[in-house]
């Protein structure tokens, strides 16, 4: 079994390219960022603070996660809950970024995460998967673009979806998450030391996905 980490910030569209790949590679996308994306939601609809890393460890057996994987792509169940919709809500990022730095957060998905990888071939995007979840990945992409290209991405893939929020909302948040992701003391989201990083500025889709084919293949062969 092979593994791709694919990683980066916020914004960057590890979670499309990753996809893209996964289908043309016939392997398993694993969406790691959406599982922790979950869990900021449980966090946030039960009120709990997550600033306060004792009470959201505490509430992590009130959550069951599983990942399905269908036709339309992956699915996230929390409690049972098809969550794919309300983990991509605005306020959510933050929630998230918050609750994966606290580290009984990361030991509760990790078990998930690699079982996953030990029955399949996989690409894992997310923001530490070369550095901490697969670190024995055998290719390693650290995906990036300049903040303005990945507000302007994220602000239209929101509106599409009919959230309501401002192109200067996504870029602040954005911006926020990025630092708190880098300075974090658990598993900061940079990039491995033997990750081969892709601009990803001045690329369409087409060709970022051509660029990420073309690391895959030179790196396996």
């Amino acid at each position: 079994m092979f593994k791709i980490a694919l990683d980066g910030p916020s914004g960057s569209g590890k979670s499309v390219m990753a996809r893209a790949v996964a289908e043309r590679l016939n392997i398993l996308y694993v969406d790691t960022g959406a599982l922790y994306r979950a869990i900021g939601l449980y966090m946030f609809r039960n009120g709990i603070d997550v600033n306060d890393n004792e009470a959201v460890s505490s509430n992590l057996k009130n959550i069951a996660l599983e990942l399905n994987h269908s036709d339309e792509g992956q699915v996230v169940l929390l409690n049972g809950e098809n969550v794919n919709k309300d983990i991509r809500l605005p306020e959510i990022s933050m929630y998230a970024s918050k609750v994966s730095a606290i580290p009984e957060v990361r030991a509760f998905l990790l078990d998930i995460q690699r079982a996953t990888a030990e029955k399949n071939n996989v690409i894992m995007d997310g923001r530490d998967i070369g550095t901490v979840i697969f670190p024995d990945a055998q290719v390693k992409i650290f995906l990036f673009a300049r903040d303005e290209v990945r507000a302007m991405r994220r602000y239209k893939e929101l509106t599409e979806k009919g959230i309501e929020t401002t192109f200067e909302e996504v870029l602040s948040d954005m911006q926020k998450r990025d630092e708190n992701d880098r300075t974090r003391s658990i598993a900061p989201a940079v990039p491995a030391d033997d990750a081969i990083m892709l601009d990803s500025s001045d690329l369409n889709i087409e060709e970022t996905i051509s660029k990420i084919l073309g690391i895959i293949d030179e790196t396996l062969k």
